[in-house]
This record gives C-alpha cells, structure tokens and sequence, in this order.
C-alpha cells in the first residue's frame, strides 16, 4: 500500500473503532483535509484491494481484511511512540508527528522486535492500546474525569485530546500519566472543575 492509501485506513480506522459504525465520505474528507471527490477516488481503490465496503452515496466500512491491515498501522504507531518517550527522551507532546512517518515503515520483522525490545507495552504515551502482532486490543475501562463524582480521586491513565496544544497545556499544569486528581468541585453553570493535582495543585478545567 501507498503512504496515503495506509493514512485513509488508518483514518476510517478511527471514525469507525469505537462505534463500528459506518462513516461517510463528507467525514473522511474533513478529516483528511481534502476533496470529497479525491476520497472517493481512494475509496474505490481500497474497495478492489478488499479493504472496505463501498457503495457510492452509502456509508464506508473496512472489511476484516482492511481492519487488520489500519490495526498493524496503528499498531507501528503507538510504538514508536512509546520508542521515542522512553529510549530517546521526547515529552508525549512531540512524537506524534515523528511517529506518523515511522508508521510507514514496511518491515513486520522490525516492529515485532522493537515491540519485544519495549517490553511488549499494551499503551502507548497517551494512554492509548497498542494492537498486538494479531491485531488484538487489551481495553481497560475508563472514566472522563468530568464523569468522576466530586470528592473523588482517580488517576490519569489517558488522553481523549492527544493535540499537541492539550499535551502541553497538561505539562503546563503537570499532569501526565499516573498522576493523581481530586475532584473538588463541579460547577452546574459550564461543567468545570476544580481539582487538586498530586495533593498540592489546584487547578480549573
């Protein structure tokens, strides 16, 4: 597969994950930032590869062949994230963009042994799964902190905003995966919160 064909699937990948529902070319299109008509001249392509189900004017899906193959891209991705935050010392706000040419690479051999030489990981640095060699996702359940009852505490163990701007807005207010958050109070009004950060921070959101 071409660079952009693999970014179309890794694309409908996403709008599709977590709803199995099918999407339309308007949102591929908006997503990818670019012509409703240059999506649906990659969408048949990928349909006579098997990686989707198309029809035009009707929903796009992938097929299990398509899923597999967006889940071993995403699989590249995540890893080489966890790479470059734990070898090579980048904070989690910088590697996404490193790792969308790193996904790229072609090599299985390569990225079942960087995956051993990580330790096997099952997230990446924004608190995201990390498919295995089979396409397979361990998910653990998760709340939004807004979701959090007021006096509680949790942990942050992801990101639902992985953007470069909210990342380092949480460095700013340190916050990162593993630190602990107190929900002090939650306004009616907007919904925002004050917190306590690691038991020495407030903070509002």
């Amino acid at each position: 597969m071409t660079f952009s064909e693999e970014n179309y699937l890794k694309t409908i990948y996403h709008l599709t994950s977590s709803s199995n529902r099918e999407v339309s070319t308007n949102e591929i299109a908006e997503m990818i930032a670019t012509k409703a008509s240059s999506v649906t001249d990659m969408l048949r392509k990928l349909a006579e590869k098997d990686l989707l189900n198309y029809k035009k004017y009707q929903g796009v899906s992938l097929t299990e062949k398509g899923k597999l193959s967006a889940k071993m891209i995403v699989r590249k991705h995540r890893l080489w994230e966890v790479f470059l935050v734990e070898k090579l010392n980048f904070s989690w706000d910088e590697v996404h963009d490193i790792a969308e040419q790193l996904e790229h690479i072609k090599s299985e051999q390569l990225i079942n042994k960087l995956d051993d030489f990580l330790g096997n990981p099952t997230e990446d640095p924004h608190g995201d799964p990390i498919p295995d060699a089979y396409g397979k996702i361990i998910k653990t359940e998760k709340l939004l902190l807004s979701e959090l009852p007021q006096n509680q505490t949790g942990i942050c163990v992801g990101v639902k905003d992985s953007s470069t701007e909210f990342l380092k807005y949480l460095n700013k207010n340190q916050i990162a995966l593993g630190t602990k958050i107190e929900i002090l109070t939650k306004e009616a009004f907007d919904l925002s919160l004050k917190i306590k950060v690691e038991n020495h921070r407030i903070n509002y959101f």
